[in-house]
């Protein structure tokens, strides 16, 4: 997730947007972008509009929200287990809810960040060693003869991957992070580290309709919504783009969608252009998110998991995704307004239920909008595998995706509430 942020700020910064910093005073112009980032795992972005405000008939925000963090493992505070034979393996806990076999007999690394102390400062660094350094390894078929009937990996014996085996004494990992980030092993003081699936992204297929990669499961909702974002300016809006941290655990953090982050940088904002509290409220009646977050696509192996009419498939285009209970955001207001602008775009749209008899996940959306209520809608790019340490979606997906976004951030919408809304 930092290293996901890292690279969006470039993008913005490439893109003349301005970085302001949450505790500064801010600064902000009609007609200009700029973005905060908390925690360094999320990241918001907006452009005011040129004609957004000041408007006789007040503002309005267009958002889009996706997440940095995907499922894997982190490495904990005391980091080795010293085995038999001289052995060295990691001690990693589960962060998020992966698929826990495919982490096994794969090159893996280490990513994220280190907190160093130098004289009377402690700073932020980011390691990525660009190096095959771990492996979990199975247990050969010879020694359990009963794998292929079913596989319970234990997390704490079964999922530390190896680090070693005999060539060096405990501490060669904390001196490896220190060396990765430049300093000596005493300047260390803390450190956010998780794993990191080494296969290489790939198109595949004879007609290359396939993309296959780690951490599509959010990152590919994150760049096409970015791709959106930085492509189609909006006169009468305040486009914002949201990338928030810690979906996977449930969002309750500082820097998740539960967090006070998107309430502070919208009120912000009005403030900074001279808006009352009064504007703010007024602007969020009138406003629309878009939670950005993957879809399941239907497996070509098990049909009999989805729901008959209410599934989508790769390269069919963007999924909305709606749930009685809830869980997503989407209703009928935000359904009719999103298929209305991608039906102008000529953007093709497809729909997604759970069974009636399986219980659904959940995503940011109806999170985020506790803390900012708004009309919202859920979509996300169709995949296989979900939570996997590799995925696969439809490399077609992508531009369809983008071309969705677009159409919504480029649209004029005028709400009135839930009764209507206005489309230019």
């Amino acid at each position: 997730m930092f290293h996901a942020v890292a690279a969006a700020c470039c993008r913005l910064d490439d893109a003349g947007f301005v970085r302001l910093r949450e505790g500064d005073a801010w600064h902000i112009e009609a007609g200009r972008g700029y973005y905060a980032v908390r925690n360094n795992s999320s990241v918001i972005a907006f452009r005011i509009g040129a004609k957004a405000y000041p408007a006789a008939d007040g503002f309005h925000f267009k958002l889009t929200a996706s997440h940095s963090d995907s499922p894997t493992f982190k490495v904990k505070a005391v980091p080795e287990i010293a085995g038999v034979g001289g052995s060295i393996r990691l001690n990693v806990e589960a962060y998020g809810g992966m698929i826990d076999y495919t982490w096994f007999d794969r090159p893996l690394s280490i990513a994220g960040r280190v907190l160093v102390r130098d004289g009377n400062r402690i700073e932020s660094r980011l390691i990525a060693p660009d190096r095959d350094l771990l492996l979990i390894p199975s247990v050969a078929v010879h020694l359990d003869r009963g794998v292929n009937g079913g596989f319970a990996p234990n997390r704490q014996i079964d999922l530390c991957p190896l680090f070693s085996a005999g060539e060096f004494d405990l501490g060669a990992f904390d001196a490896l992070v220190a060396d990765e980030a430049g300093v000596a092993p005493e300047q260390v003081l803390a450190r956010d580290l998780f794993l990191v699936n080494r296969q290489k992204p790939c198109v595949w297929g004879v007609a290359d309709e396939f993309l296959s990669a780690p951490k599509l499961d959010d990152l590919a909702c994150a760049y096409v919504s970015l791709a959106a974002f930085l492509g189609r300016e909006n006169d009468s809006a305040i486009s914002v783009w949201c990338c928030l941290d810690n979906e996977e655990v449930g969002s309750n953090t500082k820097q998740g969608a539960m967090s006070t982050f998107l309430p502070d940088v919208l009120t912000r904002v009005c403030a900074a252009l001279g808006g009352a509290d009064e504007d703010y409220r007024r602007a969020l009646a009138k406003s629309m998110l878009v939670s950005c977050d993957n879809a399941h696509a239907l497996h070509p192996s098990h049909p009999e998991k989805y729901d008959e009419g209410n599934r989508c498939v790769l390269n069919g285009g963007i999924v909305v995704k709606e749930a009685a209970n809830q869980h997503y955001c989407t209703d009928a207001f935000s359904r009719a307004v999103f298929s209305a602008l991608c039906a102008d775009a000529d953007v093709p749209v497809q729909t997604f239920a759970n069974r009636s008899d399986t219980a659904g996940g959940s995503t940011l959306g109806n999170l985020s909008n506790i803390q900012a209520s708004m009309h919202a809608i859920d979509v996300g790019l169709p995949q296989l595998a979900m939570h996997s340490s590799f995925e696969t979606m439809g490399a077609r997906d992508v531009l369809q995706s983008i071309r969705a976004l677009e159409a919504f951030y480029a649209a004029d919408l005028r709400i009135d509430g839930a009764d209507a809304v206005a489309i230019g």
